[in-house]
């Protein structure tokens, strides 16, 4: 019996319609059964693209990043989690009152994971965005795990980089959802901060985003049995 994966991948479907969507979930059917479903999409195909993919009996990680006044994100959580949508995200940069408010209108079905440091970024761009030249992404990222955590929120986004110390800080209390997974020999493309299977799920990655290392493949499918074979080999080494 082959052993089970550390972390589950998620697809990310940034492709332009749901006739695209469905037919790179059908490439790889079988290896994988949660899909994320991000700006792209969800703004030329809207929540019927989240039906669609629980139709085919997928998850929904819907990655829109909600980040506005609580009342508003409220409402906002409360309709994904009526389209049956099982993750979602917002900014912790938010607050604490947002992030609260994101939980509360997801309820106890679909859970809230708090963007900290977006994967494009490097200490350069950080430092331009926040205006605070001397902190490191490291810092930025725990100091908005706090804010997650307070807020209740189920897990953070984060790159692999940085999960192990959102792991040691914050054990089980937060789990954490990896984008910017690359392969060894694969290009980074616009990603700052990138990490290969392996090394985020030894880093402590509940949830794997994977996007252009497989979507981008000339074999989909074989992108992904790649991506499980290297989840499953650390589960092996942990396991021995």
């Amino acid at each position: 019996m082959r052993r089970a994966p550390v972390a589950t991948p998620i697809l990310a479907l940034d492709v332009e319609s749901v006739e695209m969507a469905e037919s790179m979930m059908s490439r790889v059917s079988g290896l994988c059964a949660f899909a994320k479903v991000g700006s792209e999409l969800f703004t030329v195909a809207g929540p019927a693209v989240v039906r669609a993919i629980r139709a085919r009996g997928w998850e929904v990680f819907l990655d829109l990043k909600f980040h506005d006044i609580p009342n508003t994100v409220r409402a906002a959580a409360r309709g994904a989690a009526q389209l049956g949508v099982r993750l979602l995200t917002v900014h912790a940069s938010g607050g604490r009152a947002m992030v609260e408010a994101a939980v509360e209108g997801a309820g106890a079905g679909c859970d809230v994971f708090a963007v900290t440091v977006l994967t494009s970024m490097d200490a350069g761009a950080l430092a331009a965005a926040t205006g605070r030249p001397r902190a490191t992404v490291g810092e930025e990222v725990l100091r908005l795990a706090a804010i997650a955590r307070d807020g209740g929120a189920r897990g953070v986004v984060c790159s692999g980089r940085e999960a192990a110390a959102v792991r040691e800080r914050h054990g089980d209390t937060l789990q954490r959802l990896v984008p910017g997974i690359r392969f060894a020999d694969g290009a980074a493309h616009d990603q700052a901060r990138v990490v290969t299977p392996a090394w985020a799920a030894e880093s402590g990655a509940n949830y794997l985003v994977i996007g252009r290392a497989v979507t981008a493949a000339p074999d989909p499918a074989a992108a992904m049995e790649r991506v499980l074979a290297e989840l499953r080999g650390v589960a092996s080494v942990a396991g021995a």
